[in-house]
């Protein structure tokens, strides 16, 4: 399956040196000229990669950029016509993965779009394998959303599943309530922490032989919880 670019650049000679380049590579490459029309394109299909320029009319690269982050996590390497070291570092800050300077080598592009495409394609296969997850008797199937303990399934709310995947995920990182009430309640929820207490204790009642001294969900006093592997 060929990889899917998306080069956005108001310089329609670069975009045509840049397209014609990676089309040797078996690429598919699509073309935008300004920022307005790049998030159209970019709604519209997901890429593998999207080369997008800093200066652009109509909406600037760093606008574009952090307004595909509010939908997709497709790799964005920003192409900037200054050295000054300081878009660099916005660009990273709206959300871009890389970034290039102009004047580049087509060489140097390439090369960094084959290693972001080598880096997406590891983490999907890494994502593939985890969601099973298995820490002792408990197993987490995160696609089915079950929950095992020593093979039998424990039935747990939705809420109690995002909770335990979680921690389960980053074990011995400790999470204060107003974290997991952000997290897997959302900003905008009018609850408070309480919430997520009860959340921990039913969740506790669920999946710990002795849920006073638990083997899984664990408190940090005056903290907050964490899973301990």
């Amino acid at each position: 399956m060929s990889k899917k670019v998306l080069v956005v650049d108001d310089e329609k000679l670069i975009v045509k040196g840049i397209r014609f380049s990676l089309e040797q590579d078996g690429m598919e490459v699509d073309c935008a000229y300004d920022g307005e029309e790049a998030l159209v394109f970019a709604k519209q299909k997901e890429y593998d990669v999207i080369l997008l320029d800093v200066m652009l009319p109509r909406m600037n690269g760093f606008e574009v950029c952090q307004q595909i982050r509010e939908f997709s996590n497709m790799p964005v390497i920003m192409l900037t016509a200054k050295g000054d070291d300081m878009d660099k570092i916005l660009g990273l800050e709206y959300g871009a993965d890389d970034y290039i300077t102009k004047p580049f080598n087509i060489l140097e592009v390439k090369a960094r779009i084959k290693a972001i495409m080598r880096r997406n394609t590891r983490k999907a296969s890494e994502a593939e394998a985890s969601k099973t997850i298995v820490f002792g008797d408990l197993k987490i199937d995160s696609e089915s959303r079950r929950v095992f303990i020593s093979e039998k399934e424990i039935n747990l709310t939705a809420k109690e599943f995002d909770v335990l995947e979680l921690l389960v995920l980053n074990p011995n990182k400790v999470y204060s309530r107003e974290n997991l009430l952000n997290i897997v309640w959302g900003y905008d929820y009018p609850g408070d922490v309480r919430t997520v207490d009860v959340h921990i204790r039913r969740l506790r009642e669920k999946i710990e032989e002795n849920p006073s001294e638990p083997k899984y969900v664990h408190t940090k006093w005056g903290v907050g919880y964490y899973f301990k592997n």
